[in-house]
C-alpha cells in the first residue's frame, strides 16, 4: 500500500508499505481522507521534538469500516481518536486520559493515517452522519472545543456571561471559537489574517481582531470597557503571544495555552499573583468533546468549506506540504484524498 513518509526535516515522499494485519478486537479501517495540521508542518520542518524519523504522518483521519467488531460494520465511515492512554499514570487515574503521561498521537509518536488502511481499536472510533471532508475536521476542532469548554470544568468552562478572545484562528483556534460560541459567550477572534477572521466570524466569533493593523491592548480595552476578556485561549504558540495572554486577561481570569511556545518564555510573574490568575495547559481531546463536535457539526454550525482551503490527491502530499511550509498564510486546512 501507498504511504506519505517523512524521511527527514525536509524530506517527505510516497513509499510502499505492507499491508497492516488484523488484530483481534481491533477494527480494520480503509483511510478516505485525512488533514494535515501544524504538527505536521512542524514535523516537516524538524521542530517538532516529540517527532522521530522516518514517520507516517497524519491524525486527522476520516474512514470506512473494512473488517472489525461488533457494533461497526463493513462500509461505516467513522472518524477517530488518535491518541493512546496507559490506565495507570497520574492524569488517566484523574479521568482525564487526554493528558496521559505516556500518550503515543498517530503521526508523532507513531505511525499515522498518511496511508492507505489502519487498524486501530474499536474504542477510538466514532460514527457520526457527516460527510468525509467533515469527519477530518472533527479531531482538529475537538482540540480547541476541549479547550474552551471541558479542561477542568469547574475552573474554565465557558458560559454565556463571559467574555472570550481567541488569538490565534487557524485550525485548532477555530474549534475554541466554535466552543465559546456554542456556550453563548461573547466571542473574540484575533489573528493577522482577514481570511481566517472571517472564518471565526462564520464559527461563532462576535467581534474581530487583526493584530496586524490594531492594537491588541486597545482593542481589547475598548471592547471590554478596560476589563479585559474574562477567558483568553492562546492558540498559536509565540512567546509574544504567551505573554500578550497573561497580559491582556482581566483580573480574576483564565488563560488556557493550547500552542506550544517553540523557546523559553520570559514572563512578568507579577501579573499571575496580582490578578490572581487561573493559568492552564490544554492537550488533545476527550471522548465528550468528539461528541459535541460532531453534534455541532451534524447541526451545520460550522463553517466546513470556508475552513477547508485545499484538497489534493495522495500523490501530491509531497508539493502540498513543501507549499505549505513555504508560505503558509495561503492555507488554512489542506486535507488528503487517499482513496
Amino acid at each position: 500500500m501507498k504511504a506519505v513518509v517523512l524521511r527527514g526535516p525536509g524530506e517527505v515522499a510516497i513509499e510502499d508499505h505492507p499491508e497492516p494485519k488484523l488484530i483481534e478486537g481491533h477494527v480494520l479501517l480503509k483511510v478516505n481522507m485525512v488533514g494535515l495540521c501544524g504538527s505536521d508542518l512542524n514535523s516537516f520542518r524538524g521542530k517538532n521534538p516529540m517527532v522521530s524519523f522516518p514517520r507516517i504522518p497524519g491524525h486527522e483521519i476520516s474512514a470506512t469500516v473494512v473488517e472489525g467488531v461488533a457494533g461497526f460494520h463493513c462500509g461505516e465511515e467513522v472518524t477517530l481518536s488518535p491518541y493512546t492512554n496507559c490506565g495507570i499514570c497520574a492524569s488517566c487515574r484523574r479521568g482525564r486520559p487526554n493528558a496521559c503521561q505516556y500518550n503515543e498521537t498517530l503521526g508523532v509518536q507513531r505511525d499515522g493515517g498518511l496511508t492507505e488502511y489502519l487498524v486501530v481499536p474499536p474504542e477510538k472510533l466514532y460514527t457520526a452522519n457527516l460527510s468525509l471532508k467533515e469527519l477530518c475536521l472533527v479531531e482538529p476542532l475537538t482540540v480547541g472545543f476541549h479547550a474552551g469548554v471541558t479542561t477542568v470544568e469547574e475552573v474554565v468552562r465557558v458560559t454565556s456571561a463571559d467574555t472570550v478572545a481567541i488569538i490565534g484562528c487557524g485550525g485548532v483556534g477555530l474549534g475554541a471559537v466554535a466552543a465559546s460560541g456554542f456556550c453563548g459567550a461573547r466571542t473574540i477572534g484575533v489573528d493577522v489574517d482577514d481570511a481566517k477572521l472571517e472564518v471565526a466570524r462564520k464559527a461563532g466569533a462576535t467581534e474581530l481582531i487583526n493584530t496586524s493593523r490594531d492594537d491588541l491592548h486597545t482593542k481589547l480595552a475598548k471592547l471590554t470597557e478596560g476589563l479585559g476578556p474574562d477567558v483568553i485561549i492562546e492558540a498559536i504558540g509565540l512567546p509574544s503571544t504567551f505573554r500578550a495572554a497573561v497580559e491582556e486577561v482581566a483580573f480574576t481570569g483564565r488563560v488556557v495555552y493550547i500552542g506550544y511556545a517553540k523557546e523559553p518564555v520570559a514572563y512578568e510573574t507579577r501579573l499571575f499573583v496580582q490578578k490572581e490568575l487561573d493559568i492552564l495547559g490544554s492537550r488533545n481531546a476527550l471522548p465528550e468533546d468528539f461528541r459535541e463536535v460532531i453534534r455541532m457539526l451534524e447541526e451545520g454550525r460550522f463553517p466546513v468549506n470556508d475552513a477547508v482551503s485545499r484538497i489534493v490527491p495522495l500523490e501530491e502530499t509531497p508539493e502540498a506540504i513543501a507549499a505549505w511550509s513555504a508560505d503558509p498564510a495561503r492555507f488554512s486546512k489542506i486535507l488528503i484524498q487517499v482513496e
